[in-house]
């Protein structure tokens, strides 16, 4: 009988440990990142605009923990987000030549690709484009998780 109460035990703290390991992974990039760009501040960026995509919920590889929804405005300099993207860690745009929706062609495709930055926010982000990146050289921008290898969003903007 005390073994099954210690056998017990054992289980229900590896499991409360597990969950909680997941409660920080989910909470932690949503208790450090900084201050997410104004209404404002994304108009400004999409004042010079050269496209215009969107980030859907719907996609084939976005779920209820991976997913984006907004408007997405590109420019010579920088890409600029208005909306919400599932907060994780890690993350990073990619432009790419070919819209994607799943991580398998993400990783069959991502050598044409190109990495522009990090993603610090969840409500809204500008990621500057760095000057040897051409945005007019690629169609779609794809959210990817680096950590976790996970496909978080994508949108077709060219």
């Amino acid at each position: 009988m005390k073994y099954i109460i210690v056998l017990a035990l054992i289980a229900s703290h590896v499991v409360v440990g597990i969950v909680g390991f997941a409660i920080g992974i989910y909470t932690l990039p949503i208790l450090t990142a900084p201050e997410s760009p104004s209404t404002q501040q994304i108009s400004q960026v999409s004042s010079d605009q050269l496209f215009e995509g969107q980030f859907v919920k719907t996609l084939q590889d976005s779920d209820s923990l991976h997913w984006g929804e907004g408007i997405l405005s590109v420019s010579a300099s920088a890409v600029a987000f208005s909306g919400e993207l599932a907060p994780g860690p890690d993350y990073k745009l990619y432009l790419s030549p070919t819209f994607v929706e799943t991580e398998a062609d993400f990783k069959r495709l991502k050598s044409t690709m190109v990495k522009v930055g990090d993603i610090k926010t969840f409500n809204n982000f500008i990621v500057e484009v760095p000057t040897h990146i051409d945005p007019a050289s690629y169609t779609s921008a794809i959210v990817w998780c680096e950590s976790f290898d996970e496909f978080i969003t994508a949108a077709k903007y060219n």
